[in-house]
C-alpha cells in the first residue's frame, strides 16, 4: 500500500535518469551474518545493472545468495526472523547536484531513504569505515583523464561537501529483522496495566530485504532525478 506508490513513481524516475545515462542498481549485500562482495566503489557495468534488475534474488553471487535463501528458512522454521543489507549505486552521475547543509545529496536520499518502512541506517561510501582512516587516506585525489577530472578513490560516496563530485553515488542501507514473527514474546497491558504476552498469528515474511531491494532503488531514483532537475534549472 505504501510502497507501491513509491516504486511507481521509482519506475519513471529510471527510466528518465537513463535518457541522462544515470542508472540505479542496487544488491542484498548482506542476510543475518552472511554477505557477499561489495559493488566496486568506482563504478559497475551497465550490464551489470540490467542483469541484477533481471534476478528474482538479486545478489552478485548466486551461490551467496543460495546460503541467504537457506538461513531465511532456517529463521522461519525457528519461528523468527532476519534483516540485511542493501547496497545500491548511481552510476555516470554530473558533478554538482545537490548543496550544502540542509539540502545536500546526503540529506535528501536519508530522508527518502527512511521513508521506506524497517529501514534503521544509511551511510554513504566507506560510511563508520572512514572515521579509522586519517585524512590522506579518506581523501578521494583527482586526476585528469581524457579531459574529465575523475577520483583516484571514492570512499566518500561520490559526494563532497553534500555536493556529488562525478564519482558513482553509492551508500548501504540496514533492513531490520521482520517485528511480526510467531513466537510468543513479552509485552504489555495497557488496559488492566500489567505484563502479558503476545503471539502473532497470521502469515508474516521471514525476511523483507529481497522485497525491498526494488523500492530502495525507487526512492533513490526519484531523489536523484529531483537533485538533476532542480540542477538544471540554475543553469
Amino acid at each position: 500500500r505504501l510502497t507501491a506508490p513509491l516504486v511507481f513513481i521509482g519506475a519513471v524516475a529510471k527510466q528518465a535518469l537513463a535518457q541522462e545515462g544515470m542508472l540505479v542498481g542496487a544488491h542484498i549485500l548482506q542476510i543475518a551474518d552472511i554477505k557477499e562482495e561489495n559493488f566496486n566503489p568506482l563504478g559497475i557495468e551497465d550490464k551489470t545493472v540490467v542483469e541484477l534488475d533481471a534476478k528474482e534474488f538479486t545478489v552478485l553471487d548466486d551461490a551467496i545468495g543460495e546460503k541467504m535463501q537457506a538461513r531465511i528458512l532456517e529463521a522461519k522454521a525457528d519461528l523468527n526472523s532476519v534483516g540485511g543489507v542493501i547496497e545500491a549505486m548511481v552510476t555516470n552521475v554530473p558533478a554538482g547536484l545537490g548543496a550544502p547543509y540542509f539540502d545536500s545529496v546526503e540529506s535528501r536520499l536519508s530522508h527518502a531513504l527512511f521513508s521506506v518502512p524497517a529501514v534503521k541506517g544509511v551511510e554513504f561510501g566507506d560510511g563508520f569505515g572512514i572515521s579509522a582512516m586519517t585524512g590522506a587516506e579518506a581523501n578521494d585525489t583527482l586526476h585528469f583523464e581524457d579531459g574529465k577530472v575523475v577520483a583516484d578513490t571514492n570512499h566518500n560516496g561520490g559526494i563532497t561537501g553534500g555536493i556529488t563530485n562525478g564519482m558513482p553515488v553509492t551508500f548501504r542501507v540496514a533492513i531490520k529483522p521482520t517485528p511480526s514473527i510467531s513466537r510468543e514474546q513479552k509485552t504489555v497491558s495497557l488496559a488492566e496495566q500489567c505484563d502479558t504476552t503476545l503471539t502473532i498469528v497470521g502469515r508474516h515474511d521471514p525476511c523483507i530485504v529481497q522485497r525491498a531491494v526494488p523500492v530502495i532503488e525507487a526512492v533513490t531514483a526519484w531523489t536523484m532525478w529531483d537533485l538533476l532537475i532542480e540542477a538544471k534549472k540554475w543553469k
